[in-house]
């Protein structure tokens, strides 16, 4: 028997590859300093060109113009473009496969992601979506991590989904930004920061008791 009952999974950095990857490799071949682009987005981080988009305050063009002005603020030129080129990162294969393992145990399953437009319900990352009760975006909803709300609401989402509660304290959470973990931890989630998916999926096998590694 495990500690939690539900889990709640971040999508970039835990599902799929981490995007600070691409925004290295882009920087670097820019001639950029090394972590330009995630300076820009900690900078005043509710209310930057980053945040607003996420809760799409903004449109693409209102975005590229705003992160490139605050780029150039800080005395760079870059083309947001490219760093928005940089999201769409590779499926993690054994997180997937721990999704399923999930599903098929039937623990209640809810996505969290802030994202800069809604996700596509069709191909590999539909079947994905699929495979969660409660999907929860920040492009959708107005409202975007670490503000709290946005916590709340996937737990609503996932309580109305399986026809139950499910508490803050039922649940894991899994995201690769410590600041994303704040809330949910002051909520009283059990929470996973993701450095390494294996050892993330080991954490995670402890707390549900299933192997998911």
């Amino acid at each position: 028997m495990g500690t939690v009952s539900a889990v709640v999974f971040d999508l970039g950095g835990v599902i799929t590859e981490s995007p600070m990857t691409a925004f290295a490799a882009y920087e670097a071949e820019a001639g950029l300093p090394d972590g330009l682009v995630r300076r820009l987005n900690s900078a005043d981080p509710d209310t930057n060109a980053w945040a607003r988009y996420e809760r799409r305050e903004l449109d693409e063009a209102g975005f590229r113009a705003a992160f490139e002005a605050e780029a150039a603020a800080a005395g760079f030129t870059l083309d947001a473009g490219r760093v928005l080129a940089a999201l769409h990162g590779d499926l993690r294969p054994a997180v997937v496969t721990a999704v399923r393992r999930l599903r098929a145990a039937g623990l209640p399953l809810a996505l969290l992601s802030n994202n800069v437009a809604p996700m596509e319900r069709t191909g590999r990352l539909g079947e994905l979506l699929g495979l969660f009760d409660a999907v929860v975006e920040s492009s959708v909803e107005g409202v975007r991590k670490p503000e709290p709300a946005i916590y709340q609401l996937a737990l609503r989402r996932l309580s109305e989904a399986v026809g139950r509660p499910v508490e803050a304290g039922d649940c894991a959470y899994l995201d690769d930004l410590g600041i994303n973990l704040k809330p949910a931890r002051a909520l009283g989630m059990h929470t996973i920061k993701v450095v390494e998916p294996g050892a993330a999926l080991a954490e995670l096998s402890v707390l549900t008791g299933l192997d998911l590694t």
